[in-house]
């Protein structure tokens, strides 16, 4: 399966002058969600998620994801596996779980987003996964933006990535996108202006 094809068909894999959730630069964006709107794509590529975490050996009760971004893809990751799924969301501006969803004591997650950056938003609903008595054992994602490295593609780790050493991380493709800090993009530096195509805060 090409990733890369399949978000350039989609019209998805975006070149421009980007604001960054993380607040730096960059000339390329994924928006998942021009992927995402065909079911019959989006079922897809969940398939093939699961049967790659499968390959591996992991196993789990449910798959948690955090809003936004993350939900489609996650939902459609427990449907391939036949699990159950939740959402964590952000109240403000902290991570929560709501909604009446709960944690069972024990119970094994994986955590799925669309797109891996540094995994902030995935650390950040792992933690309230195990502070509620949950065991996270993966981190999922449809694509990983070259800083974590993944454990079914040759990948290093880079400084910037937040997600544990010790939990694998599976995704269908690996992109690696430069990414400046406003101070030293050359973009700004040639006179655009950086938009914010989605995501956290828009």
């Amino acid at each position: 399966m090409n990733i890369e094809q399949i978000y350039r068909d989609a019209g998805a894999y975006l070149q421009g002058h980007f604001l960054l959730s993380s607040g730096n630069h960059s000339e390329f964006y994924l928006q998942s969600a021009k992927v995402l709107e065909d079911p019959i794509l989006a079922g897809r590529l969940a398939d093939e998620l699961a049967r790659v975490i499968a390959q591996n050996g992991v196993e789990f009760d449910s798959v948690c994801s955090p809003a936004l971004g993350g939900i489609l893809a996650g939902y459609e990751l427990a449907r391939a596996a036949k699990k159950r799924f939740i959402f964590t969301e952000r109240v403000d501006k902290v991570m929560s779980l709501r909604r009446g969803f709960e944690v069972k004591k024990g119970e094994k997650f994986i955590i799925c987003e669309d797109i891996i950056t540094t995994g902030g938003s995935a650390l950040e609903s792992a933690k309230i996964i195990e502070s509620l008595g949950g065991e996270v054992v993966a981190f999922a994602a449809l694509a990983n933006r070259g800083f974590c490295s993944l454990k079914n593609i040759k990948t290093e780790r880079k400084n910037e990535c937040k997600l544990p050493f010790d939990k694998p991380l599976f995704a269908l493709g690996n992109f690696e996108f430069e990414i400046y800090t406003p101070d030293e993009c050359p973009l700004c530096k040639g006179g655009s202006v950086a938009v914010k195509p989605g995501s956290r805060g828009n």
